[in-house]
């Protein structure tokens, strides 16, 4: 999955924290429900974290990394990249 992540941009500060860390404190995140600011001491702040998330997410690179993981995936289970079906299932609930 590291040849998925952005790059780092050239110029301005170094970075304090690995792409790496940042991914595994998202994972975090994403595994256990938790609100952004009681991420733990362990990673990196949250203040980070979040920004690269809110980055990743506005310049595309979560659809990005989702699109070639789903490729690699089908090809390793012998498929085509690309799904020719699609499921569509809808409940209407009336509410009073």
């Amino acid at each position: 999955m590291a040849e998925h992540i952005p790059a780092v941009k050239s110029g301005g500060r170094p970075a304090k924290h690995s792409r790496h860390e940042i991914v595994n404190a998202m994972a975090y995140i994403v595994r256990t429900g938790a609100a952004w600011r009681l991420l733990p001491n362990d990673f990196p702040p949250w203040q980070t974290v979040y920004g690269y998330f809110r980055a990743w997410r506005d310049n595309g690179s979560w659809q990005y990394v989702n699109d070639q993981l789903r490729d690699e995936i089908r090809l390793l289970v012998g498929r085509s990249p690309e799904p020719s079906a699609a499921i569509i299932d809808s409940q209407s609930v009336k509410v009073d």
